[in-house]
Order: structure tokens, then C-alpha cells, then sequence
């Protein structure tokens, strides 16, 4: 019966090419620019380590003064000191912990025909790669003995590894960071998640690649490697920023459930308590944070796209309402047909799928076009500045929701004409035949 309906339609809609193709291409564009906004929005709103976010949490104090601008603004401080994350990593409250800085690092290519460069690195301590599920392809991180006896060694990228030394097994080799040598001994599988959580309000980029290297933090230090922002809040000897009144250090623990998140967070608020006694505090805000809640507080999704979001799903509607009233159109068009099926003795469930088949294959055409303006979409994004511009892609979920979306859309504008058509009673329209 199917396959009856579903000639029927094919009839139908080849029968007005124009009206057919009008209501295809308004389909089309409102799937196209709906689908290229959602895109954008799902890479900037995901969870960049699934299944891990839960148990991750980033840790703010406040070290400034009440008559400070920013304490006056109700806002934490980003970082913190790095007497503070010391602090905290020695206390051991959480299975794993890590301060974190990024820094400019130059790079010197084994190669001495090729130039150096800069690019991204990560400053930071042990449990960096084990507390966020870090792969390696070679290798593995450092130890908690290497941070504390400042050893010179450091992982690199996948792709720097590729780059430098042909993606061959580089354990062991010496690579040249500024003016001093630092022994490799981990390279990593692909690691890149978006966007870069860690390194938020650190100074590099939020999206991409990721930095090329991973150093401990205090061998960083000690070759006299700088993190990229820094913000001073207090008077004092600015010159050693390990002893400065000095926030440059982001702080991240890993917490297995609610309770343990209850327990750290009492830590620190009496950590505070204990600094304010000593007077180096005067407040005593502290916050501690999920993965999640970290990147919606720190509105890593901009609020223009989510504004061309709602902007392109309520054209998508407009869309929708236009090839409802074609079909409508379409419909009374048809009043004759219809009645003449009717009083042959087609049922009215019989007239309402006849017309929802002509909606499913709309749905499926506006797919197949939509999808081609979805591309099209993205590539115009991808030409921009922005930095995760790059890596807007539709991938094979968004590429079955495009089509899901085409047909339930469709589906949707068809019900009405097709509840319509079934109630049409044949007898007058016999007799005005």
C-alpha cells in the first residue's frame, strides 16, 4: 500500500514542478541555516571530555582587597598565586591536582636549516595528564619527583612530533626550548578538546590544536619561561613572581562525587580563613566549580551565536508556516481528485497518507538541499577570523539530524493539509464536478 501512496505522490508533485521545487527550497533554507547555527553552537556548548566533566573542578579564591575595582564588582579572580597553588597541591585534599600556566615558548627545530619558532606551552604539574585522561603515543608524563626537583623534561604534541621528527618514537631525544635542553619523554596521541577548558584566561588559544609542549612547572620556571597574563594585587617586590602578590596559576582537582566536591570546598573556604588570620586575605570568597558550570560561567559560548541560533530556528518556523499554506493551496486545488477517491471508496486514513507521503518525500528532497546549504554555510564560517572557525565541520550525527530535522519539519507542515484533504465529503464535490 505503501508503494501505492507513494506513486501517488510522485505524480502529484511532479504535476506542479514549480509549486513543488518553491516549497523544497523554502525547506531547504530554513533546514541550511538552521543546521550551520545549531553546528556552531554544539561545538562551542559541548563537553569537551565526556564522561570525565563530572568529577573535574576548578578552584577561584579571591586574594584582593575589598576596596579593589574587581572584588567591588562581585566577580572571583580567574587565578591564583602561586604560593596559594602550592599550598593547595601540598595539602593533597584531592586525588589528583594540577596548577596550571601557559607560556610562549620557543622552539628550536632539530633540523638547523629550519627556523625557530614560537607556539603554545603548558606549564604545569603531574597529575596534569592522568586527572584529564591524557593518551600517549610514546612515553609518558613526568613524576610528582620530577616537579619538585625541577627536571628538565617535557611531552609533546602529536603533531610537533610529526613535524620535528618525521612521528617516530622521539623518547629519549633532546629538544631545545629557548636556550636550554629539555629531554623528551612522552609524546601524545591527538589531544585536543574544545574548547581548551584548562587554559582558559591562561593567554592562549580557547580553540584548535592545543599547545605544543608540556613542561613541569617549576623546570619552566627555572629556564626562565614566563606565563602569557599575569595580574598583580597587592604593592610588593614584583621582580620573582613565585614570592610576587601575583595571580598567573589556574587550579583544577579532581573529585570523585558530590561529597568529596563538599569536602574541598570547606577546604578552601577554611584555607582562607587561615590565610585572612595570617593577613595576606581579606575576603573570603572562595568557589569551586564543575567543568560544565566553569564554561558557562565564563560564557565560552558568545552570546551572538546564540542569538543567530534562535534567529535562524524562528526563520526555520517561518519556513515551516509558508509550506504549510502551499500545501494548503495545494489541497484545494485538489478538492475534485479527492472527492472522486473518496466516493470510489478511498478511506479518509487512505487520504491522509497519500498526502503525508508527498510530505515525507518534500522532507527528503529538503534534506538533501538543505544539507547542500548547510555546507555551504559552514565553509562561510570557516573563512573567518574567529578562532574556532576552523573547526566547524558537519559530522555524521549532525548530518542524520540535518535530514531528521528536514522530515519531521516536513511531517509537521504536512499534517494540517492532509488533515484538511481527508475531511473533504465528496458528494458536493461530485456535484460541482
Amino acid at each position: 500500500m505503501m508503494s501505492y501512496y507513494f506513486g501517488l505522490a510522485m505524480r502529484s508533485l511532479r504535476r506542479n514542478r514549480m509549486l513543488t521545487a518553491l516549497m523544497v527550497l523554502t525547506l531547504a533554507l530554513g533546514i541550511g541555516a538552521s543546521m550551520t547555527t545549531l553546528t556552531v553552537l554544539r561545538l562551542l556548548s559541548g563537553d569537551p571530555l565526556p564522561g570525565k566533566s563530572a568529577q573535574l573542578y576548578y578552584a577561584q579564591i579571591d586574594p584582593y582587597s575589598k576596596d579593589e575595582p574587581f572584588s567591588r564588582s562581585g566577580k572571583m579572580p580567574w587565578l591564583m598565586s602561586y604560593t596559594d597553588a602550592m599550598n593547595l597541591l601540598d595539602a593533597h585534599k584531592a586525588p589528583r591536582q594540577a596548577a596550571i600556566a601557559q607560556s610562549q615558548i620557543k622552539l628550536i627545530p632539530p633540523d638547523a636549516r629550519r627556523r625557530p619558532f614560537f607556539s603554545d606551552g603548558v606549564m604545569t604539574t603531574a597529575d596534569f595528564f592522568t586527572m584529564f585522561d591524557v593518551d600517549f603515543q610514546y612515553g609518558s608524563g613526568w613524576s610528582a619527583q620530577d616537579d619538585r626537583n625541577a627536571a628538565p623534561v617535557v611531552v609533546i604534541s602529536d603533531y610537533l612530533n610529526e613535524q620535528f621528527f618525521g612521528g617516530g618514537n622521539s623518547v629519549g631525544r633532546s629538544l631545545r626550548l629557548g636556550d636550554k635542553d629539555f629531554r623528551i619523554i612522552g609524546v601524545l596521541k591527538p589531544w585536543a578538546p574544545q574548547p581548551h577548558f584548562y587554559a582558559l584566561h591562561l593567554g592562549g588559544s580557547d580553540y584548535g590544536r592545543g599547545a605544543a609542549v608540556f613542561l613541569p612547572l617549576r623546570a619552566a620556571r627555572t629556564a626562565g619561561m614566563e606565563p602569557r597574563n599575569t595580574f598583580f594585587y597587592a604593592p610588593g617586590d614584583r621582580q620573582v613572581l613565585e614570592t610576587a602578590p601575583v595571580i598567573w596559576l589556574g587550579f583544577w582537582a579532581e573529585l570523585p562525587d558530590s561529597s568529596a566536591a563538599a569536602a574541598y570546598r570547606q577546604f578552601l573556604a577554611d584555607y582562607v580563613q587561615q590565610q585572612i588570620a595570617l593577613g595576606r586575605f581579606q575576603q573570603s570568597h572562595v568557589k569551586l566549580s564543575n567543568l560544565m558550570t566553569w564554561l558557562s560561567d565564563q560564557q565560552v559560548v558568545p552570546d551572538k551565536v546564540r542569538m543567530q541560533t534562535g534567529l535562524a530556528f524562528s526563520f526555520l518556523a517561518i519556513c515551516i508556516v509558508n509550506t504549510v499554506g502551499l500545501l494548503l493551496a495545494k489541497c484545494l486545488r485538489r478538492s475534485g481528485e479527492i472527492g472522486v477517491r473518496r466516493a470510489m471508496g478511498a478511506s479518509r486514513s487512505a487520504i491522509f497518507a497519500q498526502f503525508m507521503m508527498e510530505a515525507v518525500l518534500l522532507g527528503l528532497a529538503g534534506g538533501v538541499l538543505g544539507f547542500v546549504f548547510t555546507e555551504f554555510g559552514l565553509w562561510c564560517i570557516r573563512q573567518q577570523p574567529a578562532e574556532y572557525a576552523s573547526l566547524v565541520h558537519l559530522d555524521g550525527r549532525m548530518f542524520a539530524v540535518t535530514f531528521g530535522m528536514s522530515l519531521a519539519a516536513s511531517l509537521f507542515a504536512g499534517v494540517l493539509p492532509a488533515w484538511r484533504a481527508c475531511k473533504v465529503a465528496p458528494a458536493p464535490q461530485l456535484k460541482a464536478a
